[in-house]
């Protein structure tokens, strides 16, 4: 008997109004998600690359309801998270949480680290007494590589990977089951991108967490995810175990994201793709393909036609009518 996804998306659509006039009367759409589906299994951290704009932190954010999705069916262990009352929503909070990119913005630089971390063990109700809450407050901040005496200080007091430790450890507090890691480690150095990552994925394994992986960095995605998804204005074009996307790509998009990646090695030889042409408009996307416009491969169907996922290889779907 096959296991029941933990999260499944189906057919996610977020169109965002533009307003004009002197009425600001709706005049336009921007198509930011546009019909987004995928399923990800408990203790599996699915990674979702594509340009800026594409649309990959709205769908984190629906998924989350932090958004209200246009359209689409967002399903967390099998309840409709789109039907849920703000009561069902509170408890929801518990087992999906999200880390913000901008890890000074997102903490409150009016609060303790104490206050930040304790605020969802005081809200859920997860602690009795202040005691409680402060041995759990210092044994997450351990967790994430901090100390006790980092209780008392504020956000601005910390170095910018400080900062993103205590931004997980207020997801971890409740104790989730599913993390949206919204471009959790593109505001860092380096070198601290490297920590992060390694602490979220000890964190995984530590707590059984599952996660959604938001990035535009391809290199920082492989290590840290199972399977990836790659967006494009607003869809999905191609979803594949992480070794297998990196090594055979089948979308024409996804061999164009790769072959950009920088290789350390000067040795090795890469043919750099240079798509021809700008991201088409949220607002107005092409008929048929998104990424026709674009794409060397195209052709008369590509322009009427929008193609659907199909698997080409065993766990890897791409969604092109003229696929490697």
């Amino acid at each position: 008997m096959s296991v029941p996804p933990l999260l499944q998306v189906k057919g996610l659509k977020k169109h965002f109004p533009i307003r004009g006039g002197l009425l600001r009367r709706v005049v336009d759409h921007v198509h930011a998600v546009d019909g987004v589906s995928f399923e990800l299994a408990a203790g599996e951290t699915l990674g979702v690359v594509g340009e800026s704009g594409c649309g990959k932190s709205t769908t984190g954010r629906c998924v989350l309801r932090l958004i209200e999705p246009t359209a689409g069916e967002v399903l967390f262990e099998g309840r409709d998270v789109g039907a849920m009352g703000p009561q069902e929503l509170r408890g929801l909070a518990r087992d999906m949480q999200i880390i913000f990119q901008d890890p000074f913005a997102s903490l409150n630089p009016r609060m303790t680290v104490a206050a930040i971390v304790g605020e969802g063990l005081v809200i859920h109700k997860l602690a009795d007494g202040p005691r409680a809450i402060e041995e759990r407050v210092v044994q997450l901040l351990e967790t994430v590589g901090l100390s006790s005496d980092h209780m008392r200080r504020y956000p601005h007091e910390f170095s910018g990977g400080q900062r993103q430790r205590i931004g997980i450890a207020r997801a971890l507090a409740v104790n989730p089951k599913l993390v949206v890691c919204d471009e959790a480690v593109s505001a860092l150095d380096v070198s601290i991108q490297a920590q992060v990552i390694n602490l979220l994925e000890d964190l995984r394994e530590q707590f059984n967490l599952t996660y959604i992986f938001i990035a535009h960095d391809l290199s920082v995605v492989e290590h840290i995810s199972h399977r990836v998804a790659v967006m494009y204005l607003g869809r999905i074009v191609e979803v594949a175990p992480s070794r297998d996307l990196y090594t055979s790509p089948r979308h024409p998009y996804t061999e164009a994201l790769l072959s950009a990646v920088p290789i350390p090695d000067p040795t090795v030889a890469r043919k750099r793709i240079v798509l021809e042409g700008d991201v088409p408009s949220p607002i107005h996307p092409p008929k048929g393909c998104h990424f026709h416009p674009r794409c060397p491969r195209a052709q008369a169907q590509c322009k009427t036609d929008a193609p659907v996922l199909r698997e080409l290889a065993p766990g890897h779907v791409a969604a092109c009518h003229f696929p490697n």
